[in-house]
């Protein structure tokens, strides 16, 4: 971890769970980063556009105590998805990005 995020985790600005639930949800400030990652743009990992490369994403807690998962190309800043990713709008890879409870779910704005 970089020591610019390090001093937002400690911030409390980002918070990496394992189970997101709507509790935690409710906990949160508009902003939190619940968790972030690294997975290629393929079938097998998160398919966006086929290219076959390197996306990160960023799961991010919106101004209702709602979420939303963002995505870009690995070679675009933290800052960057997380204002001008592309939303990830497929149930499938929202769940195999976040795992979470069904209620938290039902949170998740397209």
């Amino acid at each position: 971890m970089k020591k610019e995020e390090a001093e937002k985790f400690m911030r409390g600005e980002i918070v990496i769970v394992d189970m997101l639930t709507v509790e935690m949800l409710d906990s949160m400030s508009y902003g939190t980063i619940i968790a972030q990652g690294e997975m290629s743009d393929t079938e097998q990992g998160l398919f966006m556009t086929g290219s076959g490369k390197m996306l990160r994403w960023i799961a991010v807690v919106g101004g209702n105590k709602d979420w939303a998962i963002y995505c870009h190309f690995a070679d675009k800043s933290w800052d960057f998805i997380k204002m001008q990713g592309d939303k990830v709008c497929m149930k499938e890879h929202i769940r195999k990005l976040v795992t979470c409870t069904d209620e938290a779910f039902k949170r998740y704005r397209y």
